[in-house]
């Protein structure tokens, strides 16, 4: 299968996919900061953090959306419905956080919000694992052109110390 949206022969949303991940878990690092006594400022930092997020998020979304149309009706596709859904329900468990902390003064978070985006992100994980699965799918028997193997020009010779 090959992605309608790409870069240089590379899949575009695999790509993506990794700015709302790190934004999600910055945004939670700067939570937990706050919930356990730093700098009253780093709640806010968390908060808009969370809202870069969610507008990476949603360009990611678009992404996978694209490339789920030419996805084979088979494993693959339930795979990538899974992928898309998990990361979908990630990013909805960070909006409904940001919907609690949008009208407070201080945008801070509290236990109950660090509690959420840590589920969140542990829905995120499980979003890492079938994104991987993906791309073994889509890409497998493909050698990177980056690795060892093309270096070496195809082979690996392997050297073994006499005796």
């Amino acid at each position: 299968m090959q992605s309608r949206l790409r870069v240089q022969g590379h899949p575009i949303q695999p790509m993506l996919v990794t700015f709302p991940l790190g934004l999600f878990v910055s945004a939670t690092v700067f939570d937990l900061t706050d919930v356990i006594g730093g700098p009253v400022f780093l709640g806010e930092v968390g908060y808009w953090t969370g809202v870069a997020a969610l507008f990476a998020a949603a360009m990611t979304a678009i992404a996978g959306m694209v490339d789920l149309w030419d996805v084979p009706v088979d494993g693959t596709r339930r795979t990538a419905i899974a992928f898309n859904l998990v990361n979908a329900a990630m990013a909805g468990l960070f909006l409904v956080t940001s919907l609690v902390r949008a009208h407070s003064p201080d945008r801070g978070a509290t236990a109950a919000i660090l509690a959420t985006e840590l589920l969140a992100l542990a829905a995120g994980g499980v979003g890492v694992y079938l994104g991987a699965r993906l791309m073994r799918q889509f890409d497998g028997g493909r050698v990177e052109t980056g690795s060892l193997d093309t270096l070496a020009g195809g082979t690996v010779e392997v050297v073994r110390p006499r005796p």
